[in-house]
């Protein structure tokens, strides 16, 4: 039986969705908050994630933002009460696969879940590359040609972050849950010391990107600011 990871804090309507799928021939496990579901989908392997925006823990698109950061091309739908353009935009935009705003109907509901398991795997690259920036994981390494410098973990979550945007901005927020998840305690300059970090890094390998700060709402790579 196919399985399915459903994120929803409200018990009556996880178990409406639940018992719906169910009868549709899908398994659930239910997960009630964004830091339970990150490692619960890292632990199994489930054909899709339904994913409501108002977690207790956190909106919940910084959820995907984070699975696909870690490379998950696991295909995600958002449930959320927003029906604006720019939210089901930035729902998109930060890697979901669907949305459907509430309230839905619970057949249109699995028939979504439906369609994306029936899509080709989505692959994302191991070892990014923006602009010549390339960055090497299973190395710990960032390379700008042949000059490379080391990178560590939490270093190495960020750039990943900052080169699969590819010139977009990623907020404050996404780029500490990365670095140091979503439960770790991080003290409140660890993202602006990891930024520092790399900025004289990637000028140490002649990069002419740079990490630039937008609006003092997130970070991106930029070829021609300096921050």
């Amino acid at each position: 039986m196919n399985r399915i990871a459903l994120v929803e804090d409200t018990e009556r309507l996880a178990d409406l969705i639940s018992k719906a799928l169910l009868k549709a021939g899908i398994a659930v496990d239910v997960y009630p908050d964004a830091s339970s579901a990150r490692h619960g989908i890292r632990s199994a392997d489930y054909a899709v994630a339904v994913v409501d925006r108002g977690l207790p823990d956190g909106d919940g698109l910084d959820l995907i933002r984070h699975l696909r950061t870690k490379g998950s091309a696991l295909p995600c739908l958002i449930l959320t009460a927003r029906d604006a353009v720019h939210d089901r935009v930035d729902g998109l935009e930060s890697g979901a696969d669907d949305y459907l705003s509430k309230p839905f109907v619970m057949e249109e509901l699995v028939a979504r879940i439906r369609a994306l398991m029936r899509r080709p795997p989505r692959v994302l690259p191991n070892s990014p590359d923006y602009k010549g920036l390339h960055i090497v994981p299973d190395q710990g390494r960032m390379y700008q040609g042949e000059e490379a410098v080391t990178l560590a973990p939490a270093e190495m979550q960020i750039m990943l972050c900052l080169v699969r945007a590819a010139g977009a901005m990623v907020r404050h927020a996404t780029l500490e849950h990365a670095a140091w998840g979503m439960t770790d305690a991080v003290t409140p300059n660890a993202l602006d010391v990891a930024l520092h970090r790399l900025r004289k890094k990637l000028a140490a390998i002649d990069s002419p990107l740079r990490i630039v700060n937008v609006n003092r709402r997130g970070y991106a790579l930029d070829e021609t600011q300096v921050d």
